[in-house]
């Protein structure tokens, strides 16, 4: 099992050089190969773009060959390296995300039921210190600790898709159309 918080503590300063928040690290067993997600973000835009992406994945590789050189290779079998952003509907993995999206649509996923379930959907109200408040859809406002949740995302809704600028839209006015007669030839 591979030990996610020494990998985070490993790609952590790589992102914070680069100027990025590191949201979340994970390892992913597929169908093909384990893939080692990595997901930042620039702390004035909330996104990456794909040259910000490849720039984080330069000097993550770079900094596990070296260790890898040292014999202290922190993945020791074969694996797909991903970085991305966290995308519209991200996840929520931070006491600073409950509170910057506060007011927005959230599904949280508890390890320990709070009011007799064990996930809450509703309008993500904040977080108080440790303690995250949502107004769930059917149990009402509730509370619990940050240490109790398991998982937590935005819901992808109109008011998140307003609320949400993409970091640039350069080249989406030169999209080509083309028929259906253009496509069959």
């Amino acid at each position: 099992m591979t030990d996610i918080a020494a990998l985070t503590n490993l790609i952590k300063p790589e992102a914070d050089a680069l100027g990025f928040d590191l949201v979340r690290v994970q390892f992913v067993s597929g169908a093909e190969e384990p893939t080692l997600q990595v997901m930042a973000e620039r702390p004035e835009t909330g996104q990456l773009n794909i040259d910000d992406c490849a720039a984080l994945s330069r000097r993550i590789s770079v900094k596990f060959d070296a260790l890898e050189e040292e014999g202290r290779d922190p993945i020791d079998y074969a694996y797909r390296l991903e970085i991305s952003s966290p995308g519209i509907d991200r996840p929520l993995t931070r006491a600073k995300d409950f509170e910057n999206w506060a007011g927005h649509e959230a599904r949280i996923n508890l390890v320990d039921a709070v009011a007799g379930k064990k996930q809450l959907r509703g309008l993500l109200e904040g977080i108080e210190g440790d303690i995250i408040k949502i107004d769930d859809r059917k149990a009402g406002s509730q509370e619990t600790p940050l240490t109790n949740v398991h998982s937590a995302k935005l819901i992808l809704t109109d008011a998140l898709i307003a609320a949400t600028v993409p970091v640039s839209t350069e080249g989406a006015d030169e999209i080509e159309e083309q028929t259906i007669e253009e496509q069959e030839d």
